[in-house]
């Protein structure tokens, strides 16, 4: 599978994180302040490049009765802009949760409140990729290839 690297695209910033190069685990790199989908790719590839990145996971953020609205159509923007730019395979995967996942994390890790709102996003782009790299392929809703 290679290296994985994991978007959580919201309005105003983008988390992110990588696996390791075994593709097991999941680890935060950074958040990203939105800037437009060509700036925001830019740093992306970036990362990508730097990072030896093999595919691209990015959450999309369906509502509760799983249809699409415009936060799902920012990621969705990212990750077609993010497959033009560098190539790769972007999957995207269900991540209506991650950012409540993410948040009790991190309140049961004892992490203040404005380190908590630092790092927000990163930690949702963890849940996204490790439930990724846990569930395989399957768990891909659909793939630009």
């Amino acid at each position: 599978m290679g290296r994985v690297m994991a978007l959580d695209v919201g309005t105003k910033t983008i988390g992110i994180a990588i696996s390791d190069p075994l593709g097991m685990l999941a680890h935060p790199v950074t958040t990203l302040a939105r800037k437009g989908v060509r700036h925001d790719t830019a740093q992306i590839a970036t990362l990508i490049t730097d990072r030896k990145v093999d595919w691209v996971i990015v959450g999309l953020p369906l509502e509760l009765d799983g249809t699409e609205e415009r936060s799902a159509r920012l990621a969705r923007q990212i990750g077609a802009s993010v497959r033009a730019s560098t190539g790769l395979r972007v999957g995207y995967l269900d991540e209506r949760y991650s950012s409540v996942d993410a948040e009790r994390q991190l309140i049961e890790a004892d992490v203040s409140r404005s380190r908590r709102k630092q790092i927000i996003d990163q930690q949702a782009a963890v849940i996204i990729l490790q439930s990724f790299l846990d569930s395989g392929e399957s768990a891909v809703l659909e793939e630009e290839a």
